[in-house]
């Protein structure tokens, strides 16, 4: 397949182009044009002829409310018909058109692969961790209810992994690595129905702690809750060891069909730096906020200030790591848009071949997050009440555990998630104000 170019326009075109997964296999009757001045860089001066396409599909038959104010109607796909090097001097022009809101490239996304090591991992066989986050006391209230859904979007899972297989809904793979595919090890080409994992792990570890059944591990934090299953992210081979990767417009694709499989809480174990100007995953986190969608997503695990994306942008709930007395791990990275911080190191969990493991990351961290909201969202929901992704954030943000004196502190947020306390001020809440 021939590498992609992304193209946002500060108008959309006024004519009918189709999606381009679409046409993948038949481009008859594509058109090969879209405005004057882009075909100006890209036929005349460059002579890369393209099949120009939509980069995202609407829901309906016409684009709702919600995808026109995100502006995924404004985003482009240009598929190059030949398999040549997209030059960064096109880039460059191409953004200084004032139609041209911005243009990129493939960008991939990545993420750090479980460690199969369990001799120091804390507590392998209790029924709840002591991490410090509440946990057990608030298993009284909820195990979550069948109703929430949380997806997963990372790599493939191993469905029958008897930790997680109760809990997963029919998922989709969007992994599709259209150029620079020699790295990739695996399966990484075509969209399909079913996001299996042969060798790499990381989601189904990331799945076993929102939702792990606690047969030979602890217990998920929403057992009762339901999984939606997205692999966006391959394996890659890179210097020596295996990543989980994936384009960031593929890993947009699975946000956009997640939120429109009713998904409540979107877990993002992943991330990428990306610049300021030119943030990934925008619109379609814009459209998940608009929907109602919880995002949560990794901060990152270089120890530095260092923005990655989604969890830079605002709206998301950014996730930094802790060890198990607390203490802020020192690769978790920090900064201004960090939300809360839970726990992220030696976490032990479902692994490959009905196995387990322990691994440290901010990938940990955050579906300790994502399922301490699907419990406040399984608790509304068995009180009779529906609770907004404001609701959400105002009481993680008043009921986690400070780090530091601050209010709002640069290397946790607003601190150490709670759920017990988390639960308490939910249903103090409902019984005064919603219930009257």
């Amino acid at each position: 397949m021939k590498p992609h170019l992304i193209i946002k326009l500060r108008e959309p075109i006024r004519r009918a182009i189709p999606y381009w997964e679409e046409i993948l296999r038949d481009k008859t009757g594509v058109a090969t044009t879209s405005t004057p001045q882009l075909d100006q860089f890209l036929i005349d001066k460059y002579q890369i002829p393209y099949w120009l396409t939509q980069n995202f599909k609407p829901e309906q038959q016409h684009w709702n409310n919600a995808e026109l104010k995100s502006g995924l109607n404004k985003v482009y796909r240009l598929i190059l018909q030949r398999n040549t090097p997209i030059p960064d001097s096109l880039i460059r022009e191409i953004r200084l058109l004032p139609e041209v809101e911005y243009a990129k490239t493939g960008l991939l996304s990545l993420t750090p692969i479980p460690d199969e090591r369990i001799s120091t991992a804390q507590g392998l066989s209790a029924k709840y961790r002591t991490n410090g986050i509440r946990l057990q006391e608030a298993h009284q209230y909820t195990k979550g209810h069948p109703e929430i859904k949380v997806a997963v979007l990372d790599t493939g899972f191993e469905l029958d992994h008897p930790e997680i297989k109760h809990a997963l809904l029919p998922g989709k793979d969007f992994v599709d690595i259209i150029h620079g595919a020699k790295q990739f090890i695996g399966d990484f080409l075509g969209f399909d129905n079913h996001p299996e994992d042969g060798f790499v792990g990381h989601a189904t570890h990331v799945t076993g702690i929102i939702a792990g059944k606690g047969l030979s591990m602890p217990l998920g934090v929403v057992p009762n809750c339901k999984i939606l299953p997205v692999k966006v992210l391959g394996a890659l081979k890179r210097n020596g060891k295996v990543v989980g990767a994936g384009l960031v417009d593929n890993i947009d694709n699975g946000l956009k069909w997640a939120i429109e499989q009713g998904a409540d809480i979107i877990n993002m174990s992943l991330g990428i730096r990306a610049p300021d100007e030119t943030p990934a995953h925008k619109e379609i986190i814009d459209y998940a906020l608009q929907k109602g969608v919880t995002v949560v997503a990794a901060m990152g695990n270089d120890g530095t200030g260092q923005k990655y994306y989604p969890g830079a942008l605002p709206g998301v709930i950014a996730v930094g790591a802790t060890d198990d007395q607390g203490r802020m791990a020192p690769f978790s990275t920090y900064g201004s848009h960090v939300s809360v911080v839970a726990p992220g190191v030696m976490v032990y969990s479902a692994f490959l071949d009905d196995g387990y493991t322990a691994s440290s990351g901010t990938s940990q961290a955050a579906p300790f997050v994502s399922g301490g909201i699907a419990l406040l969202k399984s608790f509304a929901r068995k009180l009779g009440h529906q609770i907004t992704d404001q609701q959400v954030k105002y009481v993680l943000k008043h009921t986690s555990d400070k780090i530091s004196h601050h209010f709002k502190d640069r290397n946790a947020g607003y601190g150490r998630i709670n759920l017990l306390d988390a639960l308490k001020l939910l249903k103090y809440k409902l019984k005064t104000q919603y219930y009257g």
